[in-house]
């Protein structure tokens, strides 16, 4: 009998470490999941490349005929001219007057800000949700879900009242306004969902010992937050910084307020004729910084999705 029984566990080993051979259907599929990986990879992986080998071409030696050549020789000069722009006098005729510098830093400041503070509101907000439901909680809190789907539009000419009445709407703080007041019902969300994955019993324990509101969320609910925090700064950054209309709306198309996004239409724009090493250097330029943020805490970004920042 004993034997009888090894024999059987050792046959269902090694069943399990045998290879189980594919039969033709089971082929197709796997083959059309390569191909379509290597194709979906192709399109995100040529932009990139196509935008790199021509920013190292110069300012006027790329034309439609070369794109996809690898440059004959490393050129600097349209990093140059996308970064610190040229003046009507500079060699050659290249007349670039608005670069991409001060914008980049001006991008930076409101983007981190806009997503720092929209990012505390939206906790204290889904703290309160979550852990201190009152009466009619449930329809405040569907009532801030409804800020998700209200077009950008719709709220451009209240927000531009509102900036000229508390005098910030001559300056950059418009935007940090215009992100802020837009990421909040998100930010709200995000935060709500993960703190009802949050037991009450340690609510409940600071309770009993006779701690206040604002020391339960300091000393308990504030120390879990990181992954959720993660998640709403790297939403509320990648956001900001991509916008478009409520940069070039809000700041009235300046120059002096223009942010990344803006600043790259005025170089592309800037000019009669159509310098593609600049215009790819200078997406390129713009782009980098969401593309480092994802590259160095993707993971983290991950895991805060994974460990249920946006469940619910």
């Amino acid at each position: 009998m004993s034997h009888d029984l090894v024999d059987l566990i050792t046959t269902k080993h090694d069943t399990r470490n045998k290879k189980r051979k594919l039969n033709g259907n089971e082929k197709f599929w796997l083959i059309f999941r390569y191909v379509s990986l290597g194709f979906i990879w192709f399109l995100v992986v040529m932009p990139i490349y196509v935008m790199v080998i021509n920013s190292l071409k110069g300012v006027k030696n790329v034309y439609l005929t070369n794109a996809f050549k690898l440059p004959e020789k490393l050129d600097f000069s349209a990093w140059s001219v996308a970064w610190s722009g040229t003046n009507r006098n500079s060699p050659g005729g290249n007349f670039f007057p608005h670069g991409l510098s001060d914008s980049m830093t001006r991008t930076l400041i409101f983007v981190i800000q806009s997503a720092i503070i929209s990012a505390i509101i939206g906790s204290i907000n889904g703290y309160v949700f979550a852990k201190w439901k009152f009466k009619g909680s449930n329809f405040v809190f569907t009532m801030f879900l409804f800020g998700m789907f209200i077009p950008y539009q719709a709220v451009m000419i209240p927000l531009v009242r509102v900036a000229t009445n508390i005098g910030i709407n001559k300056s950059i703080y418009v935007l940090v306004l215009a992100h802020i007041i837009y990421g909040i019902p998100i930010c709200t969300l995000i935060f709500r969902n993960y703190y009802e994955g949050i037991p009450n019993e340690l609510i409940e324990a600071g309770r009993v010992d006779k701690a206040s509101m604002i020391r339960i969320y300091r000393s308990i609910i504030l120390p879990l937050s990181a992954p959720a925090f993660v998640v709403v700064i790297i939403w509320q950054f990648t956001s900001a910084w991509n916008d478009f209309l409520f940069a070039i709306f809000l700041t009235g198309g300046s120059p002096k307020l223009s942010v990344a996004t803006t600043a790259l239409n005025f170089i592309t724009g800037s000019s009669n004729q159509v310098y593609y090493g600049v215009n790819m250097t200078a997406s390129l330029i713009v782009s980098l910084p969401t593309l480092i943020v994802y590259i160095f805490l993707g993971r983290y970004f991950l895991r805060g999705l994974l460990s249920g920042s946006l469940k619910g």
